[in-house]
């Protein structure tokens, strides 16, 4: 029951995370020591799995698929997504630098300890880490779009961003965000719209259904070059939740709202001098130390669950 409520927990910080643009629910699931164990219970999924299913097999069934792992950490997610999107897009719109600081210092400490997992570090490896911060750092960069109309974009835009929602570093909100779906997807889980939510969980079904056997794939053959480009991916993402930015540029989107389009990273006194607004920098930088500390207490509490099993 313990591990059940653990990994429970750790549903309810992946699902937290994805709500959030530039922050992935894959780097909780990395630090938690749960991503390779995730990456193969998506992949047990296939046809033979679904033929035990229609024999009435159900505990080969349940066996095969490691329910006793999915069915709480997908329950972690549902929570924490149905119940903080609203909170989320507070927090997004009234504490912004406060929220960003928490997640700066979150991912500061998990590219750290994902990192250490490398067991050899080597030509390809380090080339590895430098392309994928490279990669993320740009992802970073691209501005917010405008976004068609229609079912089957909703679909398609659920299919690439759970692809990114599994990967450290990037972030599938984001991903949303750049695609012009973020708030349209915000506002159907908050508003309980069925068909929407259920053509965007379609796509999401499609997508991390092909994607997670590349990356295991990868993990398999190539397990510290995978890592280190996921490292890389932690450490390029950090552009995006630097917390003190200037707007340089907005936009108008289709519902008459100006947002930002092009947003630059300055020091926290230049913040405060060009917007006249608080900085907040000692509660900023206490809320960065509080998010490295979680990831430490997070793999506390996951050894010590370990020893006494």
């Amino acid at each position: 029951m313990k591990e059940q409520v653990l990994i429970y927990l750790k549903g309810i910080a992946m699902g937290g995370a994805d709500v959030v643009p530039g922050v992935s629910g894959g780097t909780i699931a990395f630090i938690t020591g749960i991503y390779e164990r995730l990456l193969n219970a998506i992949n047990s999924v296939n046809p033979s799995t679904f033929q035990l299913l229609l024999k009435g097999d159900l505990k080969a069934f349940w066996e095969k698929i490691d329910g006793k792992f999915l069915l709480p950490l997908f329950a972690g997610i549902a929570t924490a997504i149905l119940s903080l999107a609203k909170l989320m897009k507070y927090l997004l719109e009234a504490q912004p630098i406060l929220l960003w600081s928490f997640f700066f210092g979150l991912i500061i400490v998990s590219a750290i300890q994902v990192g250490q997992q490398v067991k050899n570090w080597n030509i390809t490896t380090v080339l590895a880490l430098i392309v994928g911060a490279a990669f993320s750092f740009y992802i970073t960069l691209i501005s917010p779009a405008q976004a068609p109309e229609g079912a089957i974009y909703t679909f398609i835009a659920g299919a690439v961003a759970i692809c990114a929602m599994i990967l450290p570093g990037i972030s599938g909100a984001f991903i949303l965000l750049l695609m012009g779906q973020y708030k349209h997807i915000m506002s159907a889980i908050s508003n309980f719209q069925i068909e929407t939510i259920a053509i965007f969980a379609s796509g999401c079904v499609v997508g991390i259904l092909s994607f997670s056997k590349v990356l295991g794939f990868l993990f398999k053959r190539f397990h510290d070059a995978t890592v280190a480009l996921l490292t890389g991916f932690m450490i390029g993402s950090l552009n995006k939740v630097w917390p003190w930015k200037e707007v340089v540029e907005t936009y108008v989107d289709r519902h008459g709202e100006t947002k930002p389009l092009v947003e630059q990273n300055i020091s926290p006194f230049d913040f405060q001098m060009i917007t006249g607004v608080d900085n907040q920098l000692f509660m900023a930088i206490g809320l960065c130390f509080l998010g490295g500390f979680l990831i430490f207490f997070m793999q506390f509490a996951e050894r010590k669950l370990s020893s006494r099993n």
